[in-house]
């Protein structure tokens, strides 16, 4: 597993983030709390900014189903374009993350290309499910347990 890594989003799950589960207080709140885990920098490539962007780490079960969100980290605008490969080349500014993943995985261009092509993949035997569960248990950390 590299330090960066290529998180393709099976087709049926696209726009359905938690931007568009929750509402903005509730984003805004998980977003601070990630910026905040993060303490100024990137939590991929370590990079100080102050333009952090919130990014949800999903996992993906095939036998099950489930979507289960990992966690929602801080990461910089370069990383979350190699992140997010897909929207990036339809923007067109592929050159510029291709060497970004480079640069933070210190991997040659045959590397990149290789993971490339393992995420696809992946990806297209992920959009085989029609439907994935979603697994929201990341959240039992914000819950205050006030039987203890």
């Amino acid at each position: 597993m590299k330090k960066l890594n290529f998180e393709l989003v099976p087709d049926s799950c696209w726009y359905s983030n938690l931007r568009t589960l929750l509402s903005k207080k509730q984003w805004d709140f998980l977003k601070a709390d990630a910026k905040e885990r993060a303490q100024g920098k990137c939590m991929i490539c370590g990079r100080k900014t102050n333009r952090l962007e919130a990014h949800e780490r999903w996992s993906y079960d095939e036998k099950t189903a489930t979507q289960k969100l990992e966690d929602i980290v801080a990461v910089c605008h370069d990383c979350h374009a190699v992140i997010h490969i897909g929207r990036t080349q339809l923007k067109g500014d592929i050159a510029r993350a291709e060497s970004h993943y480079m640069k933070v995985n210190e991997c040659s261009y045959v590397e990149m290309r290789k993971e490339l092509g393992i995420a696809n993949e992946i990806h297209c035997r992920r959009n085989k499910i029609p439907e994935w569960k979603l697994d929201l248990s990341y959240f039992k950390r914000f819950v205050i347990d006030e039987k203890k």
